[in-house]
């Protein structure tokens, strides 16, 4: 009873900081009250505490629960092409038009990097950690990898990656956002056309 009572605990929390991370995409971490993630995890505000020991504790979880899902998804994006797609694969699911649009989903550092030097410590060691998983995944990535300035060639790119996905985002103008997109490919894979 014991184990099954641990395990829909659990559940619930993850359910929250699911929740979590996708309010803190959708409208930033200022924007994004216990009370609205309890009700969208379908949970009362009371039962927040049995989970998490703050407000902050919860955007820490969210945020690496957020960075994490785009590590993940260009993880399982390297691990089913040959070395040579990963990487272009990479950066074509990374700035598709369907990543642009989905901000709850999407990239946690595009949606939320302008608000990260305002969070707690907490909440910058988890997007910390997982800026630098996707460094070391893109690094692994090129052909020099192991070569001095590899690592310095995947830093500039997870910065063009994440700074063109926030442009992309912030402009009113489709042509404009797609440009952006499109030219950012372009200079990243110097083949896309």
């Amino acid at each position: 009873m014991k184990r099954t009572a641990t395990s829909s605990k659990q559940a619930t929390h993850d359910r929250i900081v699911d929740a979590a991370a996708r309010a803190i995409r959708r409208s930033g971490y200022n924007g994004t009250g216990v009370a609205d993630i309890m009700k969208e995890a379908g949970l009362t505000h009371g039962g927040f505490y049995a989970h998490f020991a703050s407000r902050d504790a919860m955007l820490a979880e969210a945020a690496d629960r957020a960075a994490g899902e785009s590590v993940a998804m260009m993880e399982r994006i390297a691990a089913s092409l040959p070395p040579d797609q990963a990487l272009p694969a990479m950066l074509e699911a990374y700035l598709s038009k369907p990543h642009l649009q989905q901000v709850e989903t999407g990239c946690a550092t595009a949606a939320l990097a302008s608000e990260m030097p305002r969070q707690t410590a907490e909440v910058r060691r988890a997007h910390t950690r997982r800026i630098k998983e996707m460094i070391d995944l893109v690094s692994r990535q090129l052909p020099d990898w192991g070569q001095p300035g590899a690592h310095e060639r995947a830093m500039v790119t997870i910065a063009t990656m994440v700074g063109t996905l926030a442009l992309a985002r912030a402009v009113d103008d489709d042509a404009l956002s797609d440009a952006l997109r499109h030219a950012a490919l372009k200079q990243l894979t110097p083949t896309h056309s």
